[in-house]
């Protein structure tokens, strides 16, 4: 493994992002949404085959591009055999040109599924980033959420990370959960900044349609009014804003904070539209100027993977809605994905990649959104105002490109 690290230095410019989706968790969290379940062992051995199939399918058709960030989420990653993980980058190493040198490698993990054992085991497996599924640092809301873990088992968790020499930690926060207090919310934002992660993802609750809290939160539901209003929400979005960068932090996306040189490399890559690959079930990929995705029935990716009589039509069969996106999807996507980013979208980076000049394709809208002060000019760049950040669905909509 060690030689198949060293050859993947490599000063080649394409980039590509891969992302690796375990599926698997100890108990789904009642608001979650993600394709992911507990599962039998016999399912997981298969899958974990399976998708170690998949990532071997790519040998040799991504000559030309160099991959400088892995995010392995889920799901749970940590709740599966960390020998699993080992392979998994194993086969990521032998497969693709890795850049060793600038190489920045995610695993999610949650609290209660966390051990000195595995944390080893990924180091040696070349991940240098751990992504931390807090939610909250009150016991009450994590029960509410349906969280597996108390606060002190994080802490715990959190601690043996850093024993074990991991030096970028992310830790997730949400906002916005039912009867929880602009209070509660600095004690969670105040006992995190603390710990001193390099960086803090805070999101705000989104109730999705099909998770037992749409059931019971959902618009007309019995305790939809213990739902935050629509002004506290903002009101904690701009306490976030407020506490974090005290602390030391910078908001450079949407919901992203990061310590100077920590910003997600990974996740970013999405939005300045970086190309990547998603691995396993129901992955999504923007890869040869296309999107498409994997299917979501793990059954019928297991027996995809593991037809030996057909494997030289992997990863092809796997793909469902394969899409080469048209130059006025690629304008929307530029300008939406870009616009989440606080330094905004790049005026010169618009006209080199589509040949046209920016104010040409948006220039009535642009106006608008500069005179409602939505948007700024800052150099070469667009950006969102505060005001455009606490209305950004509203600001994204006006890139939407007639046909």
């Amino acid at each position: 493994m060690e030689e198949a690290r060293q050859s993947g230095k490599s000063d080649r410019k394409e980039e590509l992002g891969l992302y690796v989706h375990i599926p698997f968790c100890v108990k789904k969290c009642d608001y979650c949404d993600f394709l992911s379940a507990p599962a039998t062992e016999e399912m997981k051995k298969n899958y974990i085959r399976a998708l170690l199939s998949e990532i071997r399918s790519y040998k040799g058709k991504t000559n030309g591009y160099t991959v400088p960030t892995v995010f392995i989420g889920g799901g749970t990653p940590s709740a599966i055999p960390a020998s699993d993980i080992e392979k998994i980058m194993e086969e990521i190493w032998d497969t693709f040109l890795v850049d060793s040198d600038r190489l920045e490698a995610t695993i999610e993990v949650n609290p209660g599924t966390v051990t000195r054992e595995k944390l080893l085991a990924y180091q040696r497996a070349g991940i240098n980033r751990l992504s931390f599924g807090l939610q909250s640092t009150d016991d009450r809301e994590l029960k509410m959420l349906g969280r597996i873990h108390s606060y002190e088992e994080f802490k715990d968790n959190y601690e043996l990370a850093r024993e074990a020499g991991f030096h970028n930690i992310n830790i997730d926060l949400m906002s916005s959960l039912p009867g929880q207090t602009v209070q509660t919310w600095e004690n969670s934002l105040r006992t995190v900044t603390a710990l001193k992660p390099e960086h803090i993802s805070a999101y705000s609750l989104i109730i999705e349609e099909g998770t037992p809290f749409y059931e019971r939160y959902g618009e007309g539901a019995l305790h939809h009014d213990e739902l935050p209003e629509e002004e506290t929400d903002r009101l904690l979005y701009h306490r976030t804003k407020e506490l974090l960068e005290e602390s030391g932090y910078h908001r450079y996306e949407i919901s992203n904070y990061a310590r100077a040189g920590y910003e997600c490399r990974h996740n970013s890559s999405y939005w300045i539209g970086t190309e990547y690959l998603g691995l396993g079930l129901g992955a999504s990929s923007l890869f040869g100027g296309a999107r498409f995705h994997n299917g979501n029935d793990i059954r019928e990716y297991i027996r995809l993977c593991g037809e030996e009589d057909k494997a030289d039509r992997l990863p092809v069969n796997l793909r469902e809605e394969y899409k080469i996106l048209t130059v006025k999807e690629r304008m929307e996507e530029f300008m939406f994905l870009g616009l989440r980013m606080i330094r905004g979208v790049s005026r010169e980076e618009f006209r080199r990649r589509f040949s046209r000049n920016i104010h040409d394709v948006y220039g009535e809208k642009i106006k608008r959104l500069l005179t409602d002060h939505l948007l700024k000019v800052e150099g070469d760049r667009l950006a969102l105002t505060e005001y455009g950040i606490d209305i950004s669905n509203y600001v994204l909509s006006f890139f939407l490109l007639d046909e």
